[in-house]
């Protein structure tokens, strides 16, 4: 092979390769380059616009992650670069499950919230990053991309908050009840503790819908959510429209009498409303009954008994006159599982 020929395939190489470099600096997709020590050795002008965080300000440098979090963290780069994709789990919201062989030869794939300090803004950003090794399999490089997911990820997280959520009143609904009221149940069993559960009724809703109209019913009903939203202060308890006119409160971590405590308050704040009701046998105005049980719960029981004892002091409340907190005094019987 003579001298000339040499060189120009070594010039053809470096074309090759300034050509390379040239097209990833200007890709449309927000795509930055690592060496194996995690050193930036391409940042291009789609990352700079995502991140504002100019080129010159991370190239030759292990300092990219000012492009997406406060405080030093390594990327999915970094993790495939020294060999750390185990840590993938704690870091990542969401992530691939790839064996071992196609972490290797194809990267990994990634989600997570970003609070993008420089850009200030906070994105959801879809994050793929993968080796490139020499003809020997040597690691010369990771390149990492990254997609703004931010309006499908709050997209998506309306739509599963609709989905848990009453279209009347705003609090939570059936489905979302059910759900917590088997989460709180396994938490309660294994720290064994009380868990209290009120179901609000609205005294004689059908008379009040049959007077003042459908619509009017359905104020009142957003007014009572609201009423007793505003007793129910603790983050971990749940507010819900059970069914029609029909609500529940369930309480974690709350013995008998403090649930008593929040019934006499919901009782109150609805009753405090003054909505009038000329079809009320029992007041001028909107009333509710409420029953209330509490159990410590076990290994060996079922969620659904604490609805049932729940359901049978409503049963009592609305027998023994209405407008009134009944505590459930009763051992529940065998139940089913709420699903």
């Amino acid at each position: 092979m003579t001298m000339r020929k040499v060189i120009t395939d070594q010039n053809q190489v470096l074309g090759e390769l300034d050509f390379s470099i040239r097209l990833m600096e200007h890709l449309v997709v927000p795509t930055f380059v690592i060496d194996p020590d995690c050193r930036v050795i391409i940042w291009n002008k789609a990352c700079e616009r995502l991140t504002g965080l100019k080129a010159s300000e991370v190239i030759g440098t292990r300092e990219h992650w000012r492009g997406f979090y406060d405080s030093a963290r390594p990327c999915l780069a970094d993790l495939i670069a020294q060999g750390r994709t185990a840590e993938i789990d704690a870091l990542y919201a969401e992530h691939d499950h790839a064996g071992d062989d196609a972490i290797e030869a194809h990267g990994r794939k990634v989600e997570n919230w970003c609070v993008m300090p420089q850009a200030g803004t906070r994105l959801y950003l879809a994050i793929d990053a993968g080796p490139i090794f020499d003809e020997s399999g040597k690691l010369i490089a990771v390149v990492e991309t990254l997609r703004d997911m931010t309006v499908q990820k709050e997209a998506q997280a309306e739509l599963e908050r609709l989905a848990t959520r009453d279209g009347l009143t705003s609090m939570a609904n059936r489905r979302s009840f059910d759900e917590t009221l088997n989460t709180e149940w396994r938490r309660a069993s294994r720290e064994s503790r009380a868990l209290s559960l009120l179901m609000v009724d609205v005294d004689f809703f059908k008379p009040y819908n049959d007077t003042y109209g459908h619509q009017g019913g359905d104020e009142c009903l957003r007014q009572v959510a609201a009423a007793m939203s505003g007793v129910v202060k603790r983050a971990s308890d749940c507010v819900a429209r059970y069914g029609g006119e029909e609500f529940s409160v369930l309480m974690p971590a709350t013995e008998p009498e403090g649930a008593r405590i929040v019934a006499e308050r919901i009782r109150a704040a609805v009753e405090a409303l003054r909505l009038p009701h000329s079809g009320s046998k029992v007041a001028d105005h909107v009333t509710v009954s409420i029953g209330v049980a509490s159990m410590h719960v076990s290994n060996d029981g079922l969620s659904a008994g604490l609805v049932a004892a729940a359901d049978a002091a409503l049963y009592r409340a609305k027998h023994e006159g209405r407008n009134r907190v009944v505590m459930d005094d009763s051992e529940p019987g065998p139940a089913t599982q709420v699903a």
